[in-house]
């Protein structure tokens, strides 16, 4: 797909394999994979170059239900990536990373301390720039 990013790190689910679901992309969900892929080059040069490693990127609306998330989830339509840098730093400081950036993202949020969820709007669509912080205690903005 690009240089440091294949169709197989956006599709890849232990979830899936386990529960024997299907989880690969439509045409048009790969057609967003592709823009989800060019849009993470972007970041891992606002990382320094550093890996990323994603641990949850496409789902199926049937893997996305069995995660228990929401069906209006971006991860559904292959424009939401859920991802760590390691080498960069901790998640709090790759979240500021991305979020004093250019990039043009549509969701940014930093959940549980654990890892980024990055999402971006669809083709022609304005993004929201939303920065978002979920834990224990809830949802709030991040400042």
């Amino acid at each position: 797909m690009t240089p440091h990013f294949n169709l197989e790190e956006f599709t890849f689910s232990n979830t899936a394999i386990r529960l024997g679901i299907d989880n690969t992309p439509t045409e048009k969900d790969k057609e967003n994979l592709l823009r989800l892929a060019e849009a993470l080059e972007k970041v891992r040069e606002v990382l320094g170059n550093n890996p990323i490693k994603i641990s949850s990127g496409y789902r199926s609306l049937k893997l996305n239900r069995a995660v228990k998330s929401r069906d209006t989830s971006y991860h559904t339509r292959g424009l939401a990536v859920d991802f760590t840098c390691p080498r960069y730093g901790s998640v709090p400081n790759v979240m500021r990373a991305i979020a004093d950036s250019d990039i043009e993202f549509d969701q940014l949020i930093l959940e549980f301390d654990s890892w980024i969820h990055l999402g971006f709007a669809e083709k022609d669509i304005k993004p929201r720039k939303q920065k978002l912080v979920i834990n224990k205690q809830g949802v709030s903005l991040y400042i």
